[in-house]
């Protein structure tokens, strides 16, 4: 959206996925996010746009916050899909990205843009997390919690839209100095609607999944089964 406002075409969308053979979704990655990945497609469907998505075969190798090249680290990865992109698209000049604070995700997204002669876009990058949370909304964006991993979270919050949870949100960030908008990996989200899309996502089936039960603050995400999508 924030592409959109600043005059930008938006050409295609690139995701990153777990590999298909280990029926795994959730891989604790440093980089992505993979819970929901299973849904995306639905997402280029709404906007309707081309969609590449590439298998995550590497891990963090190198967790430092400086990255250079490194042999199956998940950067790799990224650098792979979005060469393929650029292979397709020879007119991208910039890639898009949602971090607000993370310097290890943003250094890594630079370093693979660099390499591709890409431009980085971080339209999100230090915001104030209140503010961006009630803009979310208020421009709405209807998005739902798929992943909960923080004190005071737990899985009766999967499944509600960031409206519905705004107001627990801010009491949590108040009281605990939780990041409003997940950006310490508090929750996760996948996004149903929002301005650019044509066409809306409708989860018909889904699965509430246990991936670390920690007393304090359970690790639960929702693997969707099954969407479709509706006219708006």
């Amino acid at each position: 959206m924030e592409c959109s406002k600043h005059g930008h075409e938006i050409v295609a969308l690139a995701h990153a996925h777990p590999p298909y053979d280990t029926g795994k979704e959730e891989l604790d990655s440093f980089l992505f996010q993979t819970v929901g990945s299973s849904a995306v497609h639905a997402i280029a469907e709404c906007m309707e746009l081309p969609f590449f998505h590439r298998e995550i075969r590497g891990t963090a190798v190198t967790q430092e916050l400086g990255y250079t090249v490194t042999k199956d680290d998940e950067t790799e990865d990224l650098y792979a899909l979005l060469k393929e992109v650029k292979e397709h698209h020879p007119e991208i000049g910039a890639v898009s990205v949602g971090a607000i604070f993370s310097s290890y995700q943003g250094n890594r997204v630079q370093h693979v843009c660099d390499r591709l002669g890409l431009k980085m876009l971080a339209y999100l990058w230090h915001r104030d997390q209140v503010e961006l949370l009630q803009e979310m909304v208020s421009n709405g964006v209807e998005a739902i919690l798929i992943k909960v991993a923080a004190l005071g979270l737990g899985s009766g919050d999967l499944g509600k839209t960031l409206s519905e949870m705004t107001p627990k949100l801010l009491k949590l960030h108040e009281k605990y100095g939780i990041h409003p908008c997940g950006e310490g990996g508090e929750f996760e989200s996948f996004t149903l609607d929002c301005p650019l899309f044509k066409k809306r996502i409708v989860v018909d089936k889904s699965e509430t999944i246990t991936h670390s039960e920690d007393q304090v603050a359970p690790v639960v995400y929702l693997s969707i089964k099954k969407v479709h999508i509706v006219p708006k």
